[in-house]
């Protein structure tokens, strides 16, 4: 694919802040035809770009191909600060709160490791942030995926749904 051009980045972010926008919305929204949406569309997903349908960025095919996961050790009292701070840097995509060896667990995104090496200089930074540890993701052998837990949701569901209703067992009575 050739690089993706400002109208590409911007349909992109707009589908990041509506999954669900409909092709007229967007073209409308970034002041373009509706054949020009339709058909830049077709060609992010076509390239990969866009996954599950055309709604789930592959920060890869743009560029954040470095992905690390940082295990941050915090000063308790100062966690909510951590997690704001965190928040403001871009290329922290995800913040979990852990038990185990550190406190947070920080999923990280860089172009490269000049870039990766920026962002975690900027946690280091962060009043209340102790150590941090980080280890890279080589390649990423199975996706984040939720479709087989609710597919086994479906099955229980359905199997439930075919079994007869059984009537509720009366206890005995004593006769007297």
């Amino acid at each position: 694919m050739h690089p993706l051009d400002p109208t590409d980045l911007k349909i992109l972010l707009e589908l990041i802040r509506d999954p669900r926008v409909q092709i007229g919305e967007l073209s409308e929204s970034l002041g373009i035809a509706r054949n020009t949406a339709q058909s830049r569309m077709r060609r992010l997903v076509r390239s990969g770009v866009l996954n599950d349908g055309g709604r789930e960025v592959d920060l890869e095919k743009v560029g954040y191909d470095v992905v690390g996961f940082v295990t941050l050790e915090v000063t308790h009292r100062e966690l909510d600060g951590v997690i704001g701070a965190l928040r403001r840097i871009q290329q922290v995509l995800e913040v979990h709160e852990i038990s185990g060896r550190g406190d947070l667990l920080c999923r990280v995104v860089a172009t490269d490791t000049h870039n990766l090496q920026t962002a975690l200089r900027a946690i280091l930074r962060i009043k209340g942030v102790i150590r941090t540890e980080t280890v890279l993701a080589l390649h990423t052998h199975i996706p984040y995926r939720t479709e087989p837990l609710i597919g086994r949701l479906v099955e229980t569901a359905e199997t439930k749904k075919r079994k007869p209703q059984q009537a509720p067992e009366v206890p005995p009575t004593v006769d007297d």
